[in-house]
């Protein structure tokens, strides 16, 4: 049973890899940016997605990775032998396009899910909640800064799901067919604003952090100035305005399928403080 990862360094790809060569089985990361010291020893790494299917059994499929090749790549599994594909989706992926921020990332959620749906091979699609470490990027800057993270809509809700959590149930998925056909919502164990979200990490770093809630226009402006572009930051204010005063989405999919109950967001910032404050 060999397996090919793609978006093998990612934040979900690389602990997947990790998991499934803990677990003895044959793995080939897809990547043009690591070599095979970067994974533990015997998985095999490949550049090219292509070259990965002779002979393997499943396939993890990251859109953003695969880009234009998605289809073409599933296409290829299916004529190489290919039993099972498992597309990394998202909790969101049915919403309009335009409250959709990683669509402007490269992510085709509703694509790599459809495409697995009418391949005619077994799937399995993932539906994660917004990641944990999507916090580093939108706030680690301001939290080395000083005490004071500002955003839009203290009140909008999401449910934060660390990414290991993701990768233990892509390793079920790809390594038994329990899962096939299913569309799984996973999210982190429970719901939080803005607003909590801060103070969790304040208490966690023994610090009176805090969010100020700014206007959507000054954080477009931010977020233009980061180089994430106004489409990102459209959509993520859109987003987020839809989740104000709404309790987001708590699932218990990771507990159920894993057998432990999915990483809490304090544990996840006590474990990575230093990624947070530099």
């Amino acid at each position: 049973m060999t397996i090919v990862v793609t978006g093998a360094t990612g934040n979900v790809g690389r602990p997947l890899v990790t998991l499934l060569a803990a677990a003895g089985l044959p793995v080939r990361a897809i990547t043009r940016t690591a070599t095979a010291s970067h994974f533990p020893d015997g998985v095999q790494v490949v550049d090219s997605v292509f070259d990965a299917l002779t002979g393997a059994s499943a396939v993890f499929l990251n859109s953003r990775a695969l880009g234009e090749q998605l289809a073409e790549a599933v296409a290829s599994a299916r004529r190489s032998g290919v039993t099972q594909l498992v597309a990394l989706s998202a909790i969101n992926v049915d919403d309009d396009f335009s409250r959709q921020p990683s669509r402007v990332r490269g992510d085709r959620n509703k694509e790599v899910e459809q495409v697995c749906i009418d391949s005619g091979l077994d799937w399995v699609s993932l539906r994660p909640s917004v990641f944990a470490t999507n916090f580093v990027g939108m706030w680690s800057a301001q939290i080395r800064a000083g005490d004071v993270v500002s955003g839009p809509y203290a009140a909008a809700s999401s449910a934060p799901i660390v990414e290991a959590d993701i990768a233990a149930v892509a390793a079920q998925a790809l390594s038994t067919d329990e899962l096939v056909g299913q569309q799984i919502s996973l999210t982190g164990p429970q719901a939080f604003t803005n607003t909590e979200l801060v103070e969790i990490i304040g208490t966690v770093l023994g610090r009176p952090l805090r969010y100020v809630e700014v206007a959507p226009d000054i954080v477009r402006q931010r977020f233009v100035g980061l180089g994430l572009g106004a489409d990102f930051a459209d959509a993520y204010t859109a987003m987020l305005a839809d989740a104000v005063d709404k309790p987001a989405l708590v699932t218990r999919e990771v507990e159920k399928i894993t057998g432990r109950p999915a990483t809490s967001f304090a544990q996840w910032v006590s474990d990575n403080r230093q990624i947070l404050t530099g």
